[in-house]
């Protein structure tokens, strides 16, 4: 008896777990379904929005109530975050005295699948009251939403993936994918690059990843340097000192030529090892890294190529040294 209930439990979670993966593709073949369409839609309305808020003077005023505020939300850190200057405003609280976040430089896009949601009503009003630019990401074309916008940005009628209560998943989807291709269309047209933006993004493994080469590396002073007739045996003696596993060896106009390592020194460990210089030894014209190389690119380079130290020049003269470590240390990945 206990036998057969534990196989009537084990058929019943197998019934449930295919159950779930059906319901899981299909909710996202939805979604997809959703996405190519809204793809495929895309014309002059689209350029225009973003021709709209990159010349205006102002912010964009990001709106919503809802499923769709919390899309707008989102729509307007990433705004933020691209170089496109952005805040979320609630649309009631709008009527309650936000409306004085809003001024005439600005350009609200306000976000509705019906394009009906009453909480819109006063800030539509006010847009059109001072000729603020309204562009509406809506679902239904010549709803109240759509009739008051400059430009309408119309969702695909495409099936919700919650069939059972309508409740928005599809259309929230394509939202979100139309605010990240306008801040995308946006900081290309901006110019927008990492440098820019590590600067909003400081801390994290993603800041990390963009800080600079000027950010973590070891000054001139800290150099592990010699010149190129140093007999080995004192190389051996620059290596251990600095503590990176290599030495930099530089010409009379200290020029990087080339780099010595552990490894290098190892393989030429024969007889007539002390009596070679530097020069015969070296790696001629190794990889750097300039100060505006990014992080994540030297830790990338370092991780290929199997090498821990990486020489930092400015006008071919080392002026820092990016170890392995240090990268590590900040939480470049």
């Amino acid at each position: 008896m206990a036998r057969l209930a534990l196989r009537i439990k084990f058929l019943w979670y197998q019934f449930l777990m295919s159950n779930s993966l059906d319901i899981a593709r299909n909710v996202l073949a939805l979604e997809i379904k959703g996405l190519e369409a809204l793809k495929a839609s895309l014309g002059a309305d689209f350029a225009a929005a973003v021709d709209l808020i990159h010349q205006a003077k102002g912010r964009v005023v990001v709106t919503g109530m809802g499923k769709s505020g919390h899309i707008a939300r989102k729509m307007a850190a990433t705004f933020s975050s691209t170089g496109t200057p952005a805040l979320y405003v609630h649309p009631a609280e709008a009527s309650h005295g936000d409306l004085g976040m809003i001024s005439r430089d600005d350009v609200v896009v306000a976000l509705s699948k019906s394009g009906e949601t009453a909480e819109l009503g006063d800030l539509l009003a006010y847009t059109a009251r001072f000729s603020i630019p309204l562009v509406a990401i809506t679902s239904v074309h010549g709803s109240a939403l759509s009739k008051s916008a400059q430009i309408d940005l119309i969702l695909p009628d495409i099936e919700e993936a919650c069939g059972e209560t309508f409740a928005p998943t599809t259309s929230t989807t394509m939202m979100m994918a139309l605010g990240d291709a306008l801040a995308v269309a946006l900081l290309r047209a901006r110019g927008f690059s990492a440098s820019d933006f590590q600067g909003f993004h400081p801390g994290g493994k993603l800041g990390a990843a963009l800080r600079k080469a000027r950010d973590l590396m070891h000054s001139a002073d800290a150099l592990p340097l010699a010149a190129l007739d140093t007999p080995m045996t004192q190389i051996v003696a620059v290596i251990s000192d600095g503590g990176f596993g290599c030495a930099g060896i530089v010409d009379e106009k200290g020029a990087l030529k080339g780099i010595i390592t552990d490894g290098d020194i190892r393989r030429h460990f024969t007889a007539d090892a002390q009596s070679k210089t530097a020069a015969e030894v070296m790696t001629k014209n190794p990889r750097t890294a300039q100060p505006e190389t990014l992080a994540g690119d030297i830790l990338a380079y370092m991780s290929r190529n199997k090498i821990t130290a990486i020489f930092v020049i400015e006008d071919e003269r080392p002026v820092g040294l990016v170890h392995v470590h240090d990268c590590l240390t900040i939480g470049v990945v």
